[in-house]
């Protein structure tokens, strides 16, 4: 992985054969980055999307592996505790032009994957909230 910071903005390439998350965690770490949009593009071999059933409170996964092409990746960074926390979406597409996608859970890159970060002033953190149950961001009083 290599990435450059252009002031309010980072970009970063991620390399064969490397997990997204762990990636964007080390340069969220590196740059101490608390907020910011997340959109990408790339390809990827071995990625798990899911669905988030409202019903059950509970993620629905599918794994996926072979040849795909990052259709569209966007979401954020923020926190949660404190901690790092990433919430990213992907769709991507097959050699017959299938698309697949949702909650981005893992995804390791096949050939690159090429991030803009947009960075944002300010810290968000995020809470488990049990009516929904998911982590939602805490705007109000948060950080």
């Amino acid at each position: 992985m290599e990435y450059r910071r252009f002031g309010e903005k980072v970009l970063v390439r991620i390399d064969r054969g490397e997990e997204l998350f762990q990636q964007l965690e080390e340069v969220a770490q590196r740059e101490g980055i608390q907020l910011a949009s997340v959109q990408g593009l790339g390809a990827v071999d071995d990625f798990t999307v899911g669905v988030f059933r409202v019903d059950r409170k509970e993620f629905v996964a599918n794994r996926f592996q072979g040849a795909y092409e990052i259709v569209s990746l966007a979401g954020t960074i923020d926190r949660m505790d404190g901690k790092f926390y990433c919430h990213l979406h992907m769709s991507a597409g097959d050699a017959q032009g299938r698309v697949v996608g949702g909650h981005l859970k893992r995804a390791v890159v096949s050939a690159t994957c090429e991030l803009v970060l947009s960075l944002v002033d300010g810290a968000v953190d995020r809470f488990f909230d049990p009516e929904v149950g998911l982590n939602l961001w805490r705007l109000q009083g948060g950080l």
